[in-house]
C-alpha cells in the first residue's frame, strides 16, 4: 500500500492511498475540521470521479467503521509484545465522581503515568478521547500503563 501526504496552502492537507488493486482514495482534510473524501479516475489519477464532503462528526464516524474497533487487538498485541505494559477496560460506574466530567478533570496521566487511550460506549469505540470528552456511567475507559499506573487510574475513576 502506498500512502502519500501533501500539504495545501490554505486549505489543510491532503492523504492519497493506492490499494493493492491501483484505486486511488483520498482524504482531505481542511483546517475547519471538514474532511472530503475524494475517489480518483483509475484511468487519470488526477481526475476526481467522486467527492463526498463529511462533516467532523460523519469522519469520525466513517473512521470508526473502517478501523478503530481494531484499536483493542492492536494494544493487546502491543501488551504481549512490550514487557512491564499493561491494558485495563476499567467501566464507569453510576456514582462513579466521573460519571458526567471530563477526561480532562481526571488529571489521570498526570497523576498515574498511564494514558487513557480509549473509550467504549455501548457499541461504539471512540479511539484517543480529548481531554473535553465527557464520561458517562456504562462507558468503559481503556488504559495502557504499568500494572501500577493502571491500578492507579481505577481508583481514580471510583474514588476520585
Amino acid at each position: 500500500m502506498d500512502l502519500e501526504r501533501t500539504k495545501l496552502p490554505g486549505i489543510g492537507l491532503q492523504h492519497v492511498m493506492t490499494t493493492a488493486r491501483g484505486r486511488q482514495i483520498g482524504v482531505i482534510s481542511h483546517r475547519t475540521g471538514r474532511r472530503d473524501l475524494v475517489i480518483y479516475d483509475k484511468e487519470d489519477p488526477d481526475s476526481c470521479i467522486a467527492t463526498v464532503a463529511l462533516t467532523v462528526e460523519e469522519a469520525n464516524a466513517i473512521a470508526e467503521l473502517l478501523g478503530t474497533g481494531r484499536v483493542l487487538e492492536h494494544l493487546a498485541e502491543l501488551q504481549r509484545q512490550v514487557g512491564g505494559l499493561n491494558t485495563e477496560q476499567l467501566p464507569i460506574t453510576p456514582g462513579s465522581p466521573y460519571d458526567g466530567r471530563t477526561l480532562g478533570d481526571t488529571r489521570a496521566r498526570t497523576r498515574t503515568s498511564a494514558s487513557i487511550v480509549a473509550v467504549v460506549r455501548q457499541d461504539r469505540i471512540i479511539p484517543s478521547p480529548t481531554p473535553d470528552f465527557t464520561f458517562t456511567a456504562g462507558d468503559t475507559v481503556v488504559v495502557v500503563g504499568t500494572a501500577e499506573g493502571t491500578t492507579a487510574v481505577a481508583r481514580i475513576l471510583t474514588d476520585g
